[in-house]
């Protein structure tokens, strides 16, 4: 089983988009997928039309009480499936915290593992923050995807991520950015595009542009190519889960 996790510091730069895009090429290829909504806000969860069955209580889920299975709702698409969340989850942190001995164990890793019986891939969409939860996310995922629009402000957060990953000896080789909302028509994204900042050698070649088609996603509520497969951004996104896989050892052969 491979872990990902789709990580900013920065909202509104498609983060969730790109999570819930990838999670669905993954599940269209037949890779069994699960993705767990662990951001409050739970924009994956409603972009994904499934909700929590009942309120999520972090304190029972952490303590074994709640089998973290029972969470898990099937979605409208063959071997995706979706852990959704709610807005209980901003009480998270502090349950790990009186749970994990003061952050010492990754109870995080802890319930990500057992889904190795029967996923091939999980998907982890973040909260935007520096946190206890992030922190064990950060140790869990195999991978972490960092979508950053071409701009100075928006490079500034990844540098956040890298030295947070660097002073914490995280590996920041697993930081992977890629572009998002590129528009080609300012100057500032076309030198980022052609001239890439030395810290993103990792990053991942595919651009995602800039299109009003990703907020259909919100009339349909469901993944892009799940309705439109023409377009370019949908076109980027195919490509981008291309350049995922060759980052993942599971999947890269």
């Amino acid at each position: 089983m491979e872990t990902i996790a789709f990580f900013n510091l920065k909202g509104g730069v498609g983060k969730t988009t790109s999570a819930v895009n990838i999670a669905w090429h993954a599940a269209n290829e037949g890779i069994p997928t699960l993705l767990w909504d662990l951001d409050p806000q739970g924009a994956a969860s409603w972009l994904l039309n499934t909700k929590a069955k009942e309120k999520t209580r972090p304190k029972k889920i952490l303590s074994g009480k709640t089998p973290i299975g029972d969470l898990v709702r099937p979605t409208d698409y063959e071997h995706l499936d979706v852990i959704p969340s709610d807005f209980s989850l901003r009480h998270l942190d502090q349950q790990l915290i009186s749970q994990s001995d003061q952050g010492k164990r990754n109870l995080i890793a802890k319930l990500v593992e057992p889904f190795g019986e029967n996923y091939a891939l999980v998907v982890l969409d973040c909260p935007p923050s520096f946190s206890l939860l992030t922190e064990q996310i950060f140790e869990t995922a195999d991978s972490l995807y960092v979508p950053i629009i071409p701009t100075h402000l928006s490079l500034r957060t990844f540098e956040q991520t890298h030295e947070f990953f660097k002073q914490n000896k995280l590996k920041p080789k697993r930081l992977h950015a890629f572009f998002t909302m590129v528009d080609r028509r300012r100057s500032l994204h076309r030198v980022m595009l052609t001239h890439p900042p030395k810290m993103l050698k990792n990053g991942l070649p595919t651009p995602i542009p800039y299109a009003a088609a990703v907020e259909r996603m919100g009339d349909y509520r469901a993944p892009l190519p799940s309705f439109d497969r023409a377009s370019p951004v949908s076109r980027a996104y195919a490509q981008l889960w291309q350049d995922i896989k060759a980052t993942l050892k599971e999947f890269s052969a």
